[in-house]
């Protein structure tokens, strides 16, 4: 089977065309998977995928998390997280709502922190809630020596009770327990590729370990400014059916608010390293 890519971003995405995911043999997976760490996501379009089809398809690139905010868990496959604005009998069926959502890693606040994200387009408002991606092992790349040569060895503090505080609503208290802050090296080895990343986000990176705060707060602000230029970003416009696949070691990502009355559900599942793999070096 030869693929049908066509590249999306200066740096990296691309889109996988006549691709069905629940149709693939070990052959085909293998080549879409080493596609996935050459391009950092794939937009799989006009896809039709059950639930149960979704779980299947992730499993396949590894273990799959299950999310700590269990109030938006799929009641038949907790594997899915829902995102959405939707509420029903009172009860928010999903996560974010409907306003921005900031630059960041998807559970980069985890010891063992993904490796990947899988999102499912199953309704969508008319406009707005489009999804940036920045790659960040490209903008690492692109540095100025001085500057990778101040990060390399560093540690930086992620923290998800910081990302709630701007994004969503708070954990309980079962939760916040399970999710206490974490440090991660703030240049992140890929552990399929090798490639090194920036791995701090706006949304959860609250300073760097062991720098003093206004230096680290300078320095932060300097990266995020950086990593989120125009070159090495690819924003996507979503539409029915899209699944897109990301790399969580190299790819932060932030989303576009839309209109409140309007109704968006996404379902994610989050793909966790090889427990050899667990922690970021």
């Amino acid at each position: 089977m030869t693929l049908d890519i066509r590249p999306l971003g200066a740096t990296f995405a691309a889109e996988l065309r006549g691709i069905d995911v629940t149709r693939l043999d070990e052959a085909a997976f293998a080549r879409v998977r080493d596609a996935w760490f050459e391009h950092g996501i794939l937009v799989l379009r006009d896809q039709r995928l059950g639930e149960e089809d979704l779980v299947a398809f992730s499993r396949r690139f590894g273990e799959l998390e299950t999310h700590v905010r269990r109030e938006y868990l799929s009641p038949d496959h907790p594997e899915i997280l829902y995102v959405s604005n939707i509420v029903e009998n009172g009860r928010r069926v999903g996560i974010l709502s409907d306003h921005e959502v900031g630059w960041h890693y998807d559970q980069i606040y985890l010891p063992r922190p993904a490796v990947g994200s899988c999102l499912y387009a199953t309704r969508l408002p008319s406009s707005g809630g489009e999804t940036s991606f920045a790659d960040m092992a490209a903008a690492y790349e692109a540095l100025p020596r001085e500057t990778r040569e101040r990060i390399d060895g560093a540690e930086a503090n992620q923290s998800y009770a910081y990302f709630n505080a701007g994004n969503s609503v708070p954990t309980n208290e079962e939760q916040t327990a399970r999710t206490p802050d974490v440090a991660h090296p703030l240049v992140r080895t890929h552990p399929v590729t090798g490639r090194k990343a920036l791995y701090v986000c706006p949304g959860m990176t609250t300073h760097i370990v062991g720098m003093a705060a206004d230096e680290s707060a300078a320095l932060l602000e300097e990266l995020y400014a950086w990593s989120t230029r125009e070159a090495f970003v690819y924003r996507h416009e979503w539409r029915h059916g899209d699944a897109v696949l990301w790399d969580n070691a190299c790819t932060m990502h932030r989303r576009e608010p839309f209109d409140s009355r309007s109704q968006r559900l996404m379902k994610r599942t989050t793909i966790l390293p090889p427990p050899a793999l667990a922690v970021p070096r």
